[in-house]
């Protein structure tokens, strides 16, 4: 039995259709990923019917066309653009993209004028994160939410799929993300006006009716003629502003004087003070450094004072300059805002507009009291006990002065600042006073264990007795005086000659000890003393008057010192 196909190829009438179906065909060149040209055959209710001349027609759903109010336009033999994606998918069919083509469409135009910035109409149709969907020539692109107006909008209600024009920023052609922005048609369209308006005014001008906008801590937006102006705070007043919002109300009418106009951003400065002439011109010849003058304090800060000295012209009080005996006083706790207080005038910097002022120097300096105090007994009430001083002030003026822990005794012992309190009266005296420094001494009231050196009239070189008043495991301790007041370390090295007897064990406290002052030194307070170094001068002594006569009789150097010793002692015993 014959099969269909072989009958079809058999049938006449099927060839000639086949024939002519191929030569229709031959004709038609289709391409796929490409945008053609379809005419609109039928519209149901949920596809649009179109001819693309193929092999057969091709199906849209209805979606595709809803998004710009196209459907509303479309009829039957209306021409349309669809993107071909397959010629024949597996089902046979023509797979077509109305959506696709507007896109693909819209994209090569927005590449196109990325590079000319040529505006787009676009729809805003929702919202995401840092920013708002728009959907410009059928293409989704980003807005970001600095990009939809020159400044921050509460609401966007109003612009929500409302026809808006906009420039692309930014094409990431790998991605397909495509950026817009409705603030820069905005900027561009306001600086032509601008730059048509700059036409009217120049550098140099003097405006009479410059609106104040608005003011902040740092200046004031003014309108001149519809254009936007800065007022700087340090252009307002010759003198210190402290806000621009005490001086102007908003709606205010300003006289101005345009003092720059940038070209490039078409930004527009302008100027009070240049009106009237700079105070700082002449201010050499209107103030004297040295001189006493009386102003106004307008301001405290934690580091000064500022002091009107006339109008627009304003001076510094540092805090060193408020008091004498304080250079890190509290400005709050010496003057206050609107007091009229007089001062000297310190410097004066025309260039830079600055002037130093004292408050001191009208005030009795209480250093001047002081400076041939040195060497005097006072007393001090103690402030304040640090790990090594105690600083108090002086009872009869307000100066403060330190007392050095070397200073309370001359044993310098750093525990006796545990005998002090905060509070305490004490009788000191005062050894120093040097840059605005005075330096105390409590144990300069007693007499110094050091005159003991002059007293007996001992020198360097010296052999005196000494009494061992405490041994150490490096040497002894020997008190040089009867009321031990004066106390000096042997170290061991120096307690004997030969090292077997120069053991601190061997002495006991109370022993009689001779030495010899190797040096004294009364600035530092230095004293060394050696036991080795007054037997060796012994020796020599010894062997420089008996070293002759020993050497002839054949006597050893032994009993030439038993023999000496011997001497001596006898000579005492007779006595």
């Amino acid at each position: 039995m014959a099969s269909e196909q072989e009958l079809k190829k058999a049938n006449p009438l099927h060839k000639e259709f086949q024939n002519l179906l191929d030569e229709d065909f031959k004709d038609r060149k289709l391409k796929e990923n490409e945008i053609i040209k379809a005419t609109v055959t039928e519209l149901t209710k949920n596809f649009v019917v179109v001819d693309c001349k193929a092999k057969m027609e091709g199906m849209i759903p209805i979606e595709e066309f809803k998004n710009d109010d196209e459907l509303s336009k479309l009829k039957v033999g209306s021409v349309i653009d669809v993107y071909l994606e397959r010629i024949e998918s597996f089902k046979g069919e023509i797979v077509i993209s109305r959506d696709k083509a507007r896109k693909m469409k819209a994209w090569k135009k927005m590449e196109k004028v990325f590079e000319t910035q040529e505006e787009l109409t676009g729809y805003i149709t929702g919202k995401v994160k840092g920013g708002f969907i728009a959907n410009v020539e059928g293409l989704p692109c980003f807005m970001p939410s600095s990009q939809i107006d020159v400044r921050p909008l509460k609401k966007v209600d109003h612009l929500m799929n409302t026809p808006l024009k906009v420039i692309a920023t930014r094409i990431d052609r790998n991605r397909g993300n495509v950026c817009v922005s409705r603030r820069a048609v905005i900027e561009k369209s306001k600086n032509a006006e601008i730059t048509e308006a700059l036409k009217n005014i120049k550098e140099g001008d003097i405006v009479d009716h410059a609106i104040v906008k608005a003011t902040t801590d740092w200046g004031i937006f003014l309108d001149i003629n519809g254009i936007d102006a800065l007022l700087h705070v340090s252009d307002l007043s010759h003198g210190r502003v402290k806000k621009p919002s005490d001086l102007v109300t908003i709606g205010q009418k300003l006289k101005v004087k345009i003092t720059k106009i940038d070209p490039k951003t078409n930004r527009v400065s302008a100027s009070v003070k240049a009106l009237t002439e700079d105070p700082y011109s002449n201010i050499d010849k209107k103030y004297k450094v040295g001189e006493i003058y009386q102003g106004v304090v307008t301001k405290i800060m934690e580091y000064g004072c500022f002091v009107r000295i006339e109008e627009g012209i304003e001076g510094l009080i540092h805090n060193s300059e408020l008091d004498w005996t304080n250079r890190n006083i509290k400005p709050n706790t010496v003057l206050s805002v609107s007091q009229k207080i007089k001062f000297k005038i310190v410097s004066i910097d025309k260039e830079t507009k600055r002037i130093s002022l004292s408050y001191k120097a009208i005030l009795d300096n209480p250093w001047d009291k002081i400076k041939k105090s040195t060497g005097k007994e006072t007393k001090i009430k103690i402030n304040n006990i640090t790990d090594k001083a105690i600083f108090g002030e002086l009872l009869d003026s307000s100066l403060t002065g330190m007392l050095h822990y070397k200073e309370l005794s001359y044993e310098e012992n750093i525990e006796d600042l545990k005998k002090f309190k905060k509070n305490d009266i004490i009788n000191v005296k005062i050894i120093e006073i040097k840059d605005d420094k005075i330096r105390f001494s409590k144990r300069a009231l007693d007499k110094d264990p050091l005159d003991w050196f002059k007293d007996n009239k001992k020198k360097e070189g010296d052999v005196i007795t000494t009494r061992i008043h405490e041994v150490l495991k490096n040497g002894v301790k020997v008190a040089l005086d009867k009321d031990k007041k004066l106390i000096v370390t042997i170290k061991k090295a120096d307690l004997a000659k030969e090292s077997a007897d120069a053991r601190p064990e061997v002495f006991s406290p109370g022993n009689a000890l001779d030495a010899k002052i190797t040096e004294i030194d009364l600035k530092t307070r230095k004293v060394k003393l050696s036991v080795k170094a007054a037997q060796i001068d012994e020796e020599k002594s010894l062997i420089a008057k008996f070293g002759e006569g020993a050497t002839k009789s054949g006597a050893t150097l032994k009993g030439i010192f038993e023999k000496a010793i011997g001497s001596k002692k006898k000579k005492k015993e007779d006595k």
